[in-house]
């Protein structure tokens, strides 16, 4: 197997995501546009809830694929096939059992949707069927993804990307034309369940393809000492699992508790909107991940830490920028996609931005946090996010709907790992002070909101269609964000780094 630089690595899995993205996108939105058309606005309240109470039941990977690819960096950059194939063996077995619970605990929670779902949906399919379908595609997973696992921590993600967006695109244009044709949203979800076959299937293949070791018969089973460390991280892995689980997926549960499906699906626009740009922005950072994983197994401390705040930088570039375009730009792109019937408040796109920025902000210290292995650090404080993001969400929802919900989101981040893993990272990853990195932090976010208030004053004087609107704002947020982010940190050590990583990436394309 060809062996590429970590640099090569990165620019296949970021462009081959972005590429992928972009086209997956776009065939999405028309699928979004035309699902919307098609079919009344509880469906898109049912497609939300049940993906929130889905996510939940991944519960049960208790962060097992996270403590696993993170045992592969070291065994992959070294070529220790032994070591590879054994930790393969025991992901899969581990994952056939969380499978088998997911369908179990799946199915034992049917008889209770009715408790959150409390009047009858405008839906003609019974909703504890179209629960099972969605329950069988999330369940089905598991017994295949444990192989691509393998592929991401071989630094090889493009690879996984490209089957997945190339199979999500055919599915969306399949499901385009039998919501055309039958305006049937059970047809929709069926095709999903096939993409979702497919994708697992072909993944698979590839990665025995290029791992053929890992299906010999005579695999050693990884020594005691090793799978008492993998099931040490698993245990810290799993607060941030349950975390992740009580702030990331009980907001539409809670909408459509206070509110109903109908305002669960229309606030869904807006959701998708943000997960859309978050999506695309995250790949960057995913094709980075084991790339990183890398560094820091052959890199000492100082570079590491040139690294991190290089991807600093560029994290609050991308999410600074993203989160100026969903406040200003969000409402008249529902209004243009899904009409004005669809467009909520102002400060609904205000506090999604709010959110997306502060977690946004965490990519870089999220990356290096989970690549150098710091899981048992704050585990125990993870679960009081997901407490506080629970309590908030009831006290401000009975009075503010939507938007107490997803402020909810935000207070309880803020108390709790939005200040605690930047800490851990700079005092226990690279033995710095932590005031190095709040210093840069509330630094960043006055040219934030200088770039915002800029852009707050241009856009009073912005009028026009819909069309017109949204073309003239996305350019111009572009425009007037970068050129502030420009003035303000061309002088720096990291902006001189990305001087270097362009120069290199340069160097590298033209050689080809």
């Amino acid at each position: 197997m060809k062996k590429r630089s970590r640099t090569e690595y990165t620019l296949l899995n970021t462009f081959a995501g972005i590429v992928g993205y972009a086209l997956n996108t776009v065939v999405g939105f028309v699928c979004r546009m035309i699902f919307v058309q098609c079919l009344s606005a509880d469906y898109l309240g049912v497609n939300g809830l049940f993906t929130s109470l889905l996510s939940m039941l991944s519960l049960a990977e208790l962060g097992i694929g996270s403590a696993v690819v993170f045992a592969l960096y070291k065994p992959l950059a070294e070529n220790d096939e032994a070591k590879i194939a054994s930790l393969v063996r025991l992901y899969g077995a581990a994952y056939r059992i969380i499978g088998l619970a997911v369908a179990a605990v799946g199915l034992a929670l049917m008889p209770f949707l009715n408790l959150i779902i409390q009047s009858q949906p405008a839906i003609q399919e019974s909703i504890y069927l179209l629960y099972a379908v969605n329950l069988f595609n999330t369940a089905s997973t598991y017994f295949f993804s444990y192989r691509s696992s393998l592929i991401v921590a071989a630094q090889q993600n493009y690879i996984v990307a490209a089957v997945n967006y190339m199979v999500t695109i055919c599915q969306s244009i399949l499901q385009i034309v039998a919501l055309l044709l039958f305006r049937n949203y059970m047809a929709y979800l069926l095709i999903q369940s096939l993409g979702v076959f497919v994708n697992n299937v072909v993944v698979s293949r590839i990665a025995v393809k290029k791992f053929p070791y890992i299906k010999k018969k005579d695999v050693q089973p990884l020594p005691k000492a090793e799978r008492k460390q993998i099931f040490s991280n698993v245990r810290d892995l799993t607060f941030y699992k349950i975390s992740g689980l009580l702030v990331n997926s009980t907001d539409n549960i809670l909408v459509t508790f206070f509110d109903g499906l109908t305002v669960t699906g229309i606030a869904s626009n807006y959701t998708m909107l943000v997960n859309t740009l978050n999506s695309l922005l995250s790949l960057l950072f995913n094709g980075l991940t084991a790339s990183i994983g890398n560094h820091n197994v052959t890199e000492n401390k100082d570079s590491q830490f040139e690294m991190f705040r290089f991807l600093n930088l560029m994290n609050f570039w991308i999410f600074g920028w993203g989160a100026l375009g969903i406040i200003f730009c969000s409402g008249d792109l529902v209004e243009l996609c899904f009409g004005a019937d669809y467009v909520m408040g102002f400060e609904i796109p205000l506090v999604m931005a709010l959110n997306f920025y502060t977690v946004g902000m965490m990519n870089a210290v999220w990356t290096y946090k989970h690549t150098l292995g710091l899981f048992r650090y704050g585990r125990f404080l993870q679960i009081g996010t997901g407490i506080l993001n629970i309590i908030f969400s009831i006290l401000l929802g009975r009075s503010w709907g939507v938007f107490g919900i997803l402020l909810a989101t935000t207070l309880a981040r803020g108390m709790t790992n939005l200040w605690y893993d930047p800490f851990v990272v700079m005092k226990h990853g690279f033995f710095r002070s932590p005031w190095i990195y709040l210093k840069r932090y509330c630094c960043n976010l006055v040219v934030l909101l200088i770039a915002g208030g800029v852009c707050w004053i241009v856009f009073r004087f912005v009028g026009g269609s819909a069309l017109v609107r949204s073309l003239i704002k996305i350019v111009l947020c572009s425009l007037i964000t970068n050129c502030v982010f420009l003035v303000a940190f061309f002088e720096t050590p990291e902006f001189e780094k990305l001087k270097q990583v362009v120069h290199n990436v340069r160097s590298i394309l033209l050689k080809r």
